[in-house]
């Protein structure tokens, strides 16, 4: 388990998490609706800056984006003495499209640059003096609470004593036309699990957590914070995959059923104050995960969702309602479902209406997002000598000082590679044998799989990553000891695919913006841009191969080996976890390609 020491939610609810949390409490809501805005032709309800919260926020030399994070970062690190530059100490940022507004400026020659969402990492992160190279979750929706799990994962093995994480993203033409793209869009207030819910509304937040190895106490005791106070963990997490489709949930609520019962939550049921759900207000999402829920067993508990106040936030999601769930738990509450008032899903699920009280301190955060994630974790409050005990709201904490000493380190597994292939413009290599090069991916295909005409839909990026999995996947194929008792298209949760690359999605970003730059001929697809999100190409394998373990998608600023081999030993000390696919897969352009990927076991 990994402790929270301090947080900070920014979001047009106010700049603190007191501010956030009194206001949601209070049933405040900072949804609009917006007629015209950014010459969008459909209206649209969200929560956005104001303008004078913008110029408010704004910092010199950063973007709209990264002054966001910056705020809301170094509101959370003020509540704690932790040294950003130790080497102990690493920046993990969640995001789903993070300045995505420069390509909106028409900043086209910066695109390689300044738009991948590492470069913002690297930005913030100089801001403060982190010594560390950043990692940035790039994992559509669920991308929050990946990098909760990131951190847990990696604080648990003694990589690092302290985590920074934050999840943040800003609103703009290119996102919203997108979901409105999708029809999934509702220009009045959302109504999460509602019998007349119209479809979701989108947000801009930005929200941080302080993690660390060691529980924590506040220096001092306040009137709402005495000596005797406990502490918050992230217990455990895990993510699982659908292997159904990249934009719609699975039907039976597989990958999500699979992600609770991996983290024992029916086992804790009788524990838990709240199940706090991922409640878009879409219809399909929250029919899902009414189903997940009830055939996890948790159908008895108190179920809340709260993109009612904030809207979708994406990449902050995970994060921001985390950590509102920490604060509500902390006073003994289970906060209203906003915009609930009868129950149109077939799951028999209990939804708040009202905020209730409750004297349990453990919670379920869930989420699901494109490319088939699904990801839960565990969260709990904990005392001294491990007991469950009350705590108060997080986000006003003082300097901390430790309680206990470092817990043990888990071992990292040791892990070995079994095949590795290479994709470049100019070679193809497979476990070490080169092979001939076609013209194009396309000739790739045709040449090397040629049975799966999706893949003429598919992105360039996940072009790459499909046509060197199908490499990999042969070479195993053809060495049935590799494989285990496993076919190639045999159902599997005990494999996992994990990706990094430098560019993030920008070819599809390009491709996308080109549909929405002429107001006169103005045609977002919805084709194009579910693939401007690059974990899409690890939802495509898991598709293709009938993987239902976990899918992850890491954009770093350079190709750094130690922390890929970091994060994949992390991912591979998930208990189901005996196998993964991982590797380097880049596009930024025609002749500007690299795919690096090898199947990693362990041993």
């Amino acid at each position: 388990m990994a402790f929270i020491l301090a947080d900070n939610i920014t979001s047009p609810l106010g700049m603190t998490t007191e501010e956030n949390y009194l206001a949601v409490k209070a049933g405040q809501s900072a949804l609009r609706r917006y007629d015209g805005q950014w010459g969008l032709p459909e209206p649209f309800c969200a929560s956005l800056f104001t303008d004078e919260q913008n110029r408010a926020m704004m910092l010199p030399g950063l973007t709209r984006f990264e002054s966001l994070v910056v705020g809301s970062v170094r509101r959370a690190l003020q509540q704690t003495d932790i040294d950003v530059a130790s080497p102990r100490t690493i920046f993990i940022l969640s995001t789903t499209k993070a300045n995505i507004e420069l390509l909106l400026d028409n900043k086209t020659e910066c695109v390689h640059d300044e738009l991948s969402p590492a470069d913002a990492a690297q930005h913030i992160a100089s801001v403060f003096g982190f010594t560390t190279e950043p990692v940035v979750v790039c994992n559509a929706c669920i991308s929050g609470v990946a990098a909760l799990i990131l951190a847990q994962r990696i604080l648990d093995n003694g990589c690092y004593d302290h985590a920074v994480v934050c999840g943040a993203d800003v609103q703009n033409r290119f996102t919203v036309s997108g979901f409105q793209s999708l029809k999934a869009v509702s220009d009045s207030d959302c109504r999460p699990f509602d019998m007349e819910r119209t479809g979701l509304n989108l947000g801009e937040a930005a929200a941080t957590v302080i993690m660390a190895r060691h529980p924590s106490l506040p220096s001092r005791g306040t009137d709402s914070c005495p000596q005797s106070m406990r502490c918050w963990c992230i217990e455990s997490g895990t993510i699982r995959n659908d292997a159904f489709h990249i934009s719609s949930p699975s039907k039976n609520a597989d990958g999500a059923c699979l992600a609770l019962n991996a983290i024992g939550a029916q086992g804790s049921a009788s524990d838990m104050a709240f199940v706090n759900a991922h409640g878009t207000a879409t219809m399909f999402n929250d029919q899902m995960e009414s189903v997940a829920i009830e055939r996890a067993g948790l159908a008895g508990v108190p179920v809340n969702g709260l993109k009612g106040y904030y809207g979708h936030t994406l990449g902050a999601a995970g994060v921001l309602e985390t950590v509102l769930s920490i604060a509500a738990a902390a006073e003994g509450i289970v906060l209203a479902t906003r915009g609930f008032a009868e129950r149109g899903v077939s799951g028999k699920i209990r939804v708040t209406t009202s905020n209730e009280g409750t004297e349990k301190t453990s919670f379920v955060k869930m989420i699901s997002g494109f490319g088939g994630g699904n990801a839960a974790v565990v969260v709990r409050g904990m005392g001294p000598m491990g007991l469950i005990r009350p705590m108060r709201p997080m986000g006003l904490m003082s300097p901390m000082r430790p309680i206990s000493p470092m817990s043990p380190i888990s071992p990292i597994r040791p892990m070995s590679p079994a095949h590795r292939v290479s994709i470049t413009p100019t070679a193809i290599t497979i476990d070490g044998e080169s092979r001939t090069v076609p013209a194009s991916l396309t000739a790739i295909y045709k040449e090397y799989v040629g049975d799966y005409p999706k893949f003429y839909k598919m992105d360039p990026l996940s072009q790459l990553g499909f046509l060197a999995a199908e490499l990999l996947l042969e070479a195993e194929n053809r060495e049935p000891s590799s494989g285990g008792h496993f076919g190639r298209f045999a159902e599997r949760e005990d494999r996992a695919v994990v990706l990094f690359n430098r560019s993030s999605s920008v070819a599809a970003d390009m491709k996308y913006m080109e549909t929405i730059a002429d107001a006169d001929n103005f045609f977002p697809s919805p084709s194009v841009f579910v693939y401007t999100l690059p974990n899409i190409v690890t939802g495509e394998i898991a598709m293709r191969n009938h993987y239902h373990g976990e899918t992850s998608f890491y954009v770093l600023p350079r190709r750094d080996e130690h922390v890929m081999d970091m994060i994949i030993k992390a991912t591979l000390t998930d208990k189901t976890t005996k196998s993964v696919i991982a590797g380097w897969v880049d596009y930024s352009g025609d002749g500007d390609y690299e795919a690096d990927i090898a199947i990693v076991c362990k041993i």
